[in-house]
């Protein structure tokens, strides 16, 4: 074999390792949503996918490190509200209204509250599957969203406090209203034309606690 024809062989060693394990990472979440963490395993996992529980583990050593990249993969694609830009030069009222947005309704996607559901559902037996979730979303988006409140503070267009604080209280005002009753999968959760309001009322509400003091 030359060495020119190595690439080629790799790079469809390569997709077929990542084609293998996409399909045990939606078999796992699949799996998990209709059964729950303690109810899936790696057996089940392994027998959906028409592979071995060997093979399976060397993909993923644990069901934990399984849950992790079904994690992962719905952050990957709903999580935009992770990367949206925030502009320090736009008044403070436009990015969290954009912000509200952009969260609003990818939390209220199927397969977050899908993933939500149940890391609630498990966070008593599992609580490092509640950290695992935090950490690798809300905890992020908090994070980079505080950084910018408090450059805003330093700029005077938020009133100086607790970044983190101002932060978890505006998620929370976004929160509040239709997406409880999504969670529950209540009737009230399917009229999304008002989650604007939503959003601009929580934006106001925030802005009028923490705008800059007179």
């Amino acid at each position: 074999m030359s060495i020119e024809m190595i690439p080629d062989s790799t790079a469809a060693l390569d997709d077929a390792t990542a084609m293998r394990r996409k399909a045990f990472v939606d078999a796992a979440r699949e799996l998990f949503f209709a059964n729950g963490y303690a109810g899936t395993t790696m057996s089940s996992i392994a027998s959906k996918v028409g592979g071995s529980k060997t093979t399976l583990w060397t993909y993923f050593p644990s069901k934990e490190d399984l849950f992790a990249a079904v994690v992962d993969g719905i952050v990957e694609q709903y999580g935009d509200a992770l990367t949206i830009e925030l502009p320090l030069d736009e008044p403070v009222t436009d990015v969290l209204r954009r912000f509200g947005n952009i969260l609003m309704t990818k939390l209220t996607a199927k397969p977050l509250l899908s993933l939500y559901r149940l890391v609630v559902g498990e966070a008593d037996r599992f609580p490092h599957l509640a950290e695992t979730f935090y950490d690798r979303g809300p905890r992020r988006g908090k994070a980079r969203m505080a950084d910018w409140v408090a450059e805003k503070m330093v700029r005077g267009e938020i009133r100086m406090g607790d970044p983190m604080r101002a932060m978890q209280q505006f998620s929370g005002l976004l929160q509040s209203g239709l997406y409880q009753f999504a969670v529950l999968n209540l009737p009230e959760s399917r009229d999304l034309s008002r989650l604007q309001d939503e959003i601009d009322s929580a934006v106001d509400t925030f802005y009028r606690a923490w705008g800059p003091e007179a």
